[in-house]
């Protein structure tokens, strides 16, 4: 069960797990098991909000991979909310953010989920949804050698 600095809600039939301002090695598992407990409350696929998440090192990353490995396993996914630049840089330079899809708002999140979606269609809106935030150019000194070389 999720400890009570991580909670996991639902959101449109959707489950949501409020991230912590800073994730690293002191809240990792705490984190893993509030993503376990949103994996087993869902149909797969479940959102880690991360609007307050200010810090995210390595021990955080790994937990939210093997979710997402997890979920997709099962026929789901991780969908990360994440407003703040310093987190999608972390994930950008890791290239997580070509493996997990993110989304600038809990709302865009929601939209993508097979929950959401069926809710929706259930309801008779016929609204396109939102796709993944376009993803950056690569950072200055960060680009394979065959792009800073012009091959």
């Amino acid at each position: 069960m999720a400890e009570a600095g991580f909670p996991v809600e639902a959101a449109g039939g959707v489950p949501v797990v409020a991230a912590p301002a800073e994730i690293d090695a002191t809240s990792a598992g705490s984190l893993r098991s509030a993503l376990h407990d949103a994996a087993a409350r869902g149909h797969g696929t479940f959102v880690v909000d991360m609007s307050r998440t200010r810090f995210c090192d390595c021990s955080g990353l790994h937990a939210l991979v093997a979710a997402h490995r997890r979920a997709q396993a099962g026929g789901g996914d991780v969908l990360l909310v994440i407003p703040g630049a310093a987190v999608l840089r972390v994930l950008a330079i890791t290239g997580i953010d070509q493996v997990i899809p993110d989304f600038a708002s809990l709302d865009e999140a929601l939209a993508q989920a097979p929950a959401a979606r069926a809710d929706a269609a259930q309801a008779g809106r016929t609204r396109a949804w939102p796709a993944r935030r376009p993803r950056a150019a690569p950072l200055a000194g960060n680009a394979p050698a065959s792009q800073a070389s012009g091959r």
